[in-house]
């Protein structure tokens, strides 16, 4: 069956409408390149040049900030272009945060390893990321929306859902007003640039958010799901990676319109019941969720990739150290945000790219670093370690408020390896 063959149903198009007769208005909210245009505010000579920004902080990047006469740092703004390091410079195993406009041309991105982007864009700048300044950034322009449209739902340091059914301006024009209030609010707090997909839903917003970047905003209407959105490739869908999309390609299924041509029971028997089911929901554009203004997290996790790759056995000491730090910093992580879990997790990479995962469930949940790095090093204990290691990460998942998890347990005494000095590699 063809995508023109599909029978297409006023029922069948994305549900429902919201109380009250209004029209259902989702919005998708997407910083426009955020990490590198944090930098690019600091530094400003730099706009209209292909920028990337990854890996971390290294001398030159020091020596970069340092005023010829040694009286300290000396005024971002006023660096000559010339003096910033280059892309084709770059030796290690970082990979790209994120990559201004003018390097995307080129087929740099983010995820992409550094080394990778060098040879296809080696006249790039490169930057390292500045988290202090990213998260401070995020911070100001997420109250900025939340002053205009308080229901939004916080999906990380640079989007967000935001529900425009019930705000003043949000039903005008099919949301594209109050989503042109909130780009230049942002700008006139930050500085930065946004997209916007306006959409009845969360599906179809942060699809319709990728149409018109940079400083776009995109409207789509329910009635238009077959024009606009069934020509896009499946992984357009947030939520089909490679692997199914891989999957459905072998079917004979590239486009979002095939995978509504295919009946439910088929993509249940190729996919699962569950995959099956929300294939095609998804391919139908249907997607009930509510912007959700609170969720608690489910796990928090640190990792770092190596610049070389590190061998249990000869870097033993190194990669001790390097273990340590990341059960500390997750540590710090629960602390500061007040949570405490019961499972404890370790990520390997091997040099062949392939992973292992381990966990270790705890008798009661800690976010003490001592207990979180001896009950990682009992998961590494039944990990691999013949191969050369390329990428170390440490979990803790099974989360609860501290103040919850006092309240249910009884009291007992720190368990007895709580305070000891774990062993390390």
């Amino acid at each position: 069956m063809t995508v023109s063959e599909t029978n297409f149903d006023a029922d069948d198009l994305p549900r429902p409408p919201a109380p009250g007769g209004k029209l259902r208005r989702i919005a998708h909210l997407d910083m426009d390149a955020f990490f590198a245009s944090v930098e690019l505010l600091r530094y400003p000579q730099l706009k209209g040049l292909p920028v990337v920004i990854g890996g971390a902080r290294r001398a030159v990047d020091d020596r970069l900030l340092q005023r010829p006469d040694g009286g300290g740092e000396r005024e971002r703004s006023a660096i000559a272009v010339a003096q910033f390091p280059l892309l084709r410079d770059y030796r290690g195993r970082g990979v790209i945060t994120t990559a201004t406009y003018p390097a995307r041309q080129f087929g740099v991105g983010s995820a992409m390893g550094m080394m990778k982007a060098a040879r296809l864009c080696p006249q790039a700048i490169v930057l390292p990321v500045d988290f202090d300044e990213v998260r401070r950034y995020s911070r100001l322009f997420k109250s900025t929306i939340a002053e205009i449209a308080p229901v939004v739902e916080d999906r990380g340091v640079d989007e967000v859902y935001i529900d425009f059914t019930d705000v003043p301006g949000g039903q005008r024009e099919g949301g594209r007003v109050l989503a042109r209030l909130i780009q230049k609010s942002i700008f006139q707090a930050t500085g930065l640039t946004c997209s916007l997909g306006v959409a009845p839903n969360k599906l179809l917003a942060k699809m319709a958010s990728e149409f018109d970047k940079p400083n776009g905003v995109a409207v789509l209407y329910a009635h238009e799901l077959q024009q606009r959105i069934w020509p896009l490739a499946c992984r357009k869908i947030n939520g089909i990676g490679p692997k199914a999309g891989a999957k459905l390609a072998r079917h004979g299924i590239e486009t979002i319109g095939e995978l509504a041509a295919r009946p439910k029971d088929w993509l249940v028997q190729h996919f699962g019941r569950a995959t099956g089911a929300w294939l095609h929901e998804a391919a139908w554009g249907r997607d009930e969720r509510p912007v959700q203004t609170h969720s608690e997290p489910v796990s928090m996790s640190r990792e770092t990739t190596f610049e070389r790759d590190l061998h249990a056995a000869v870097d033993r000491q190194a990669l001790g150290a390097i273990f340590t730090r990341l059960c500390e910093r997750v540590a710090a992580d629960l602390q500061r945000k007040g949570y405490v879990g019961r499972s404890v997790g370790i990520k390997l990479r091997y040099a062949d790219f392939s992973t292992v995962t381990r966990d270790h469930t705890l008798a009661w949940p800690t976010h003490d670093a001592a207990a979180i790095r001896r009950a990682a090093g009992l998961c590494l204990k039944r990990a691999p370690l013949e191969q050369r290691l390329r990428l170390l990460g440490v979990r803790v998942g099974g989360l609860s408020r501290v103040d919850a998890a006092v309240q249910a347990q009884p009291e007992a005494h720190d368990p007895p390896w709580a305070s000891r000095q774990p062993a390390l590699f």
